[in-house]
């Protein structure tokens, strides 16, 4: 079993540039179970950057300041060498909007993270909206954390102070995702079988729960307009939903293992989903069709051993913002960095015992969490897109997939805006 082909020379692929890396730190009586980085997560105002480092305890840091002392002093830094333990209940007023470190404890192991951010004139989908506890402004940016007795606790990202603790689910909330238009609709998937929404500026009301898996729920992820969710879990599954009616549009057939991970593309016409059976699939959700595939074993197995080889397990998933390139972390001991239109890897990266990875706001930085509750950063492949790229982008943006076929334009160009050449 090999992690590329035979006529793939892996010396030739190029390697990715460390950028840095945060190491959790570790006493001696600390338990190795607990110390999981599950999730790592970019603000998307590129603010702020948050991870699990395990054991209750997630990490703020200001990314600008973050990469500042990776130029300064080099790739490493120990995470807590100039942070402060922030108390929940205090919260400094006059640092408000200055981004500055915390550390937050969520009191339980921290599963998943999202950030949202607030946009005023997006109301509230609650029919009473008289009296609320919370006024979020245009510069509020809030943090969520899903726990692993099933809560998820709210905070605000500026004073690292609690807001909202909601509390619904029976079992580990493994992921969350907020709704890309600002109206803080945030989703949660749980082990509990379950996907919950939530409004959290109705306090935190629990608006529907979306039913549909048999197992786990591991992923979800909205689409870029907020009007699809895809969520992920055990046998096979990939469910798109429909977010105004909140309904199921189709199942995706095609994994043969537990799928674990899902991203839209930044124009809404692909999504990448990870599983277990080594492969990373690349589809058009409007159509459900897989378009490209990005395997991790060779030869591939066969769909009856699909998954069996333990360390080629593809933990995670995220696409670029250019909607060129796709990140996937397996249990290879490394990074892959693909093109969506080649069949192999473009870099690599070494890394042991990943979890997690996302790219930075800008798409400059890929950051990977691992078992020990560390990141590590690289420096992704750049590349100047071509002015047919972002047409296409453009158009994909506001025109799904059967209005583009609908076009009185040329097979091929309908192909190419159809990610199909």
């Amino acid at each position: 079993m090999a992690s590329f082909p035979p006529r793939v020379n892996e010396k030739l692929i190029a390697r990715s540039r460390t950028v840095g890396e945060l190491l959790a730190p570790t006493s001696p009586f600390d338990k190795k179970c607990g110390r999981e980085n599950w999730t790592v997560a970019f603000a998307p105002d590129g603010s702020y950057f948050a991870w699990s480092q395990g054991h209750r305890i997630v990490k703020l840091v200001p990314w600008s300041q973050c990469l500042n002392n990776f130029l300064l002093h080099g790739t490493k830094n120990v995470a807590n060498s100039i942070s402060t333990r922030l108390a929940r209940q205090n919260s400094d007023s006059g640092q408000k909007n200055k981004p500055c470190e915390h550390i937050i404890d969520c009191g339980d192991i921290v599963w998943s993270l999202a950030f949202g951010s607030s946009v005023p004139e997006k109301q509230s989908r609650c029919v009473n909206i008289e009296w609320h506890r919370f006024k979020f402004g245009q510069d509020q940016l809030l943090l969520a954390t899903g726990l692993n007795n099933g809560r998820i606790k709210i905070w605000d990202v500026y004073t690292g102070k609690l807001l909202l603790n909601l509390m619904d689910h029976t079992e580990v909330v493994r992921d969350l995702t907020f709704a890309p238009d600002g109206s803080l609709i945030l989703v949660s998937a749980s082990r509990d079988k379950t996907l919950r929404v939530w409004d959290l500026k109705d306090d935190g009301n629990m608006m529907k729960v979306l039913r549909g898996h048999q197992n786990w729920v591991y992923g979800c992820a909205f689409s870029p307009d907020s009007s699809i969710l895809c969520s992920v879990g055990a046998s096979k599954a990939v469910f798109l939903w429909d977010m105004d009616k909140y309904s199921m549009i189709r199942k995706l057939e095609g994994h043969h293992n537990d799928v674990v991970a899902c991203e839209f593309s930044p124009d809404g016409a692909l999504l990448a989903t990870a599983s277990y059976d080594t492969r990373v699939y690349v589809w058009d959700p409007y159509i459900g069709v897989i378009l490209m595939e990005f395997g991790h074993l060779f030869p591939p197995p066969t769909p009856i051993f699909a998954g069996g080889a333990n360390d080629r397990w593809v933990r995670s998933v995220s696409f670029s913002h250019d909607g060129l390139h796709i990140a996937s972390l397996a249990d290879d001991k490394m990074v892959r960095f693909w093109r969506i239109d080649e069949e192999y890897p473009v870099q690599v990266a070494p890394l042991n015992n990943g979890l997690c990875c996302t790219f930075s706001t800008d798409g400059s930085v890929l950051a990977a969490g691992t078992q020990d509750g560390s990141v590590y950063f690289w420096a992704t492949p750049r590349q100047v897109s071509s002015l047919q790229h972002l047409c296409r982008m453009a158009i994909r943006r506001v025109m799904p997939t059967s209005q583009v076929k609908n076009l009185p334009i040329p097979s091929k160009v309908v192909e190419f805006l159809c990610y199909q050449i």
